[in-house]
């Protein structure tokens, strides 16, 4: 992933965040949870990872790979019954092993999917790590331009493109530069924990959101039914009760 040093990213806030954070989550729990995307990772590889595998799932190996994806989990049969299991399935094989460039693929397979952005990206960043990146959009909505990724960027920092492969890569650009700025800053959470450890900051990062949007607007009854910071980032990352 290229750097984005023409991104401006808060340090501050991304310094704040992490504090909260670790108010909330032991250091011990956050690599917990990020040794558990990497189990998601690997799950996904051996049932994806290698061209024409998503082919061979039927309907119900189809249905475990979406419901370990957060933002479809509870969509996942009437999005079966929509594109039907065989299409649904040459499309995640050409997503992800497809000859043509991703600006090219990653519309293909969007196409009249509910949640297609999260679903597209969360197949390629789990699949294949090391080289594509995780975007749904708890990490940016680029509709109401919110999210944990806006959190801890300056509003100068543009993150939409001209269409949806050209925002994914800004995105891309974006989290790279805000580990990029915490690794520099020293920050422990930010070194040596790969392409996971920043999944898992911003997944804090809008928890944390969350709970101080949920405090302000709903009533402390309701609030006993959010789920803790832990449990909470595991259900953005897909590794709550994970079925792949």
């Amino acid at each position: 992933m290229a750097p984005a040093t023409e991104l401006l990213v808060d340090l501050e806030s991304i310094q704040e965040f992490m504090r909260e954070a670790l108010e909330q989550i032991s250091d011990t729990e956050m690599h917990a949870i990020e040794h558990e995307a990497r189990d998601k990772s690997a799950r996904f590889r051996s049932v994806l990872g290698t061209p024409g595998a998503a082919l061979s799932l039927d309907r119900d190996g189809l249905r475990r790979v979406l419901r370990s994806v957060f933002p479809v989990r509870r969509r996942a049969d009437t999005l079966l019954n929509s594109v039907g299991p065989a299409e649904l399935a040459a499309r995640i094989d050409d997503l992800l092993h497809g000859p043509a460039a991703l600006d090219i693929r990653w519309p293909h397979f969007v196409e009249g999917l509910e949640n297609g952005l999260d679903l597209a990206s969360e197949l390629l960043h789990f699949t294949f790590p090391e080289r594509w990146w995780l975007w749904t959009g708890w990490m940016w909505d680029p509709t109401i331009d919110t999210g944990a990724l806006r959190l801890v960027t300056m509003d100068s920092a543009e993150l939409r493109g001209a269409n949806g492969v050209e925002s994914y890569y800004k995105v891309g650009r974006a989290i790279a530069f805000v580990q990029e700025t915490g690794a520099a800053a020293g920050l422990p959470q930010f070194l040596n924990h790969g392409p996971f450890g920043i999944d898992v900051f911003l997944a804090c990062v809008y928890g944390i959101y969350l709970y101080t949007v949920v405090r302000i607007r709903m009533t402390r009854e309701f609030n006993r039914f959010v789920p803790e910071l832990p449990q909470l980032a595991r259900r953005l990352l897909g590794i709550h009760g994970l079925e792949v």
